[in-house]
């Protein structure tokens, strides 16, 4: 054994080993990996191009489409309801009716609109604005607010994408410019400050420091692309197999004429037809790519699991679906709802709204003080609402749970569920009706 040889020999069982983290290193695993830098940066750089085609996917895209509207429908359904005291809530709910400012909808339709923008464009901005009526909320579309005002403020603050901090890096203001809704073209107009108290900006955020959101959409929208084009070339080559189309070949190469037309050789159902010496004739057979549902399937589920959906809330394939496989599929699901509705939706959105509207109460005189409030997210939809009943009754027999908690977990305030059933039992004693028997026979049931 050479010198040079056990000198490498000790080195390569040595202490001085060279430790290192192979995501951070090189060579031919490495080629093609990204990189992605701070947060902000990153976001200010690609919020515009990625928010244009999310939504040009959402409008194109039928899965795209599906897999969003779950996304809303799951994370506000029919609106999300406030609980808390019940003059405080009925003033509340009144509001709600005339809350939208420019009076399409009420508020707990307008949070359908605020959840489809903060999947799509990756966050959602809405205008709080005190009239003499009270309260009214005007949503704002994410690109009119200034994206290239990013500067330094002599007093120490700055500007980010439109959004102003002070020196102490608090939000205190939004460059927002006008537009009409008439506006066919891109115009440049200034934008104007308005203060960071009449705004509300929805986003759930990638990483500590970012100031405007990214669309939900960003995993996939290449993707879903490529996806589109792979059903639109299968279409195409399904059509192209359809066409039976023959071709007459000349074996012998002579070109001789025959008794007849070339142009009148047909095939009809049943039909034997004697081909001129000489003559053969062969059919088109396109080629189709072998396994294809198999990989389509694959696509979904990866454009799925971009979104963060179950297989089936973006496919609406069921077909190999069981009780068990679709409770497991949305039981983490709803852990991200429920993450997105107390995370980013209470604290962004509805309880800055609450608290507006029972300010407006106070100085009007309507309320003594401004009560705390609880949300209720709508009720989940049970794949077996048997089962799930006698699980809930079950917990609630061995005291793990409250009636409270499992009322709330429905959507439902338990203050308003016992004075609906209170007011009906009252209601059937005076007409002389009874469903006691009834009532215990489905408890029996269950």
């Amino acid at each position: 054994m050479g010198t040079l040889t056990r000198i490498r020999d000790w080195f390569a069982t040595s202490k001085f080993q060279v430790r290192r983290f192979d995501a951070a290193g090189g060579g031919r695993r490495a080629h093609g990996f990204g990189s992605f830098g701070r947060t902000q940066t990153e976001v200010s750089g690609a919020a515009y191009q990625v928010r244009s085609r999310a939504r040009y996917l959402y409008a194109n895209n039928p899965w795209i489409r599906q897999g969003v509207d779950n996304w809303v429908g799951s994370l506000v359904g029919c609106g999300i309801v406030p609980a808390g005291a019940a003059e405080a809530v009925a003033l509340f709910n009144q509001w709600a009716d005339e809350a939208d400012f420019d009076g399409r909808t009420d508020f707990f339709g307008s949070q359908s609109e605020l959840a489809r923008s903060l999947v799509v464009d990756g966050e959602a901005f809405l205008q709080v604005l005190v009239t003499e009526a009270g309260v009214r909320l005007r949503a704002i579309p994410a690109e009119l607010v200034d994206e290239s005002k990013t500067v330094e403020s002599p007093n120490g603050g700055y500007c980010v994408s439109g959004v102003e901090f002070n020196s102490d890096g608090q939000r205190v203001a939004y460059w927002i410019r006008p537009s009409k809704p008439t506006a066919a073209f891109e115009s440049y107009a200034p934008p104007v400050r308005i203060p960071a108290s009449e705004i509300l900006h929805i986003f759930k955020p990638l990483g500590a420091g970012q100031v405007r959101g990214m669309s939900w959409l960003s995993p996939i929208t290449i993707s879903a692309n490529e996806f589109d084009g792979i059903v639109d070339a299968l279409s195409v080559g399904i059509k192209i197999a359809a066409m039976h189309a023959g071709f007459l070949t000349d074996l012998n190469g002579a070109g001789e004429p025959f008794e007849g037309n070339l142009s009148d050789i047909s095939l009809e159902p049943g039909t034997i037809r004697r081909l001129p010496q000489g003559f053969d004739i062969k059919f088109s057979s396109p080629e189709q790519a072998s396994e294809t549902a198999a990989f389509l399937n694959f696509q979904l589920r990866q454009l799925a699991a971009g979104l963060g959906l179950p297989d089936h809330m973006l496919s609406g394939d069921l077909s190999n679906a069981n009780y068990s496989s679709l409770r497991a599929g949305l039981l983490p699901f709803r852990q991200r709802c429920e993450q997105v509705q107390y995370g980013v939706l209470v604290p962004q959105l509805l309880n800055p709204i609450w608290r507006a509207v029972m300010n407006f109460a106070l100085l009007s005189g309507e309320l003594k003080s401004v009560p705390h409030c609880e949300w209720l997210p709508p009720a989940l939809m049970q794949v077996d609402p048997a089962k799930a009943a006698q699980a809930d009754k079950l917990e609630l027999e061995m005291g793990l749970t409250s009636r409270r908690k499992l009322v709330a977990s429905r959507g439902w305030s338990v203050a308003d569920l016992d004075s609906e059933i209170a007011s009906d039992r009252e209601r059937e004693a005076s007409l002389g009706l009874t469903f006691s028997e009834g009532s215990t026979d489905a408890q029996k049931a269950i």
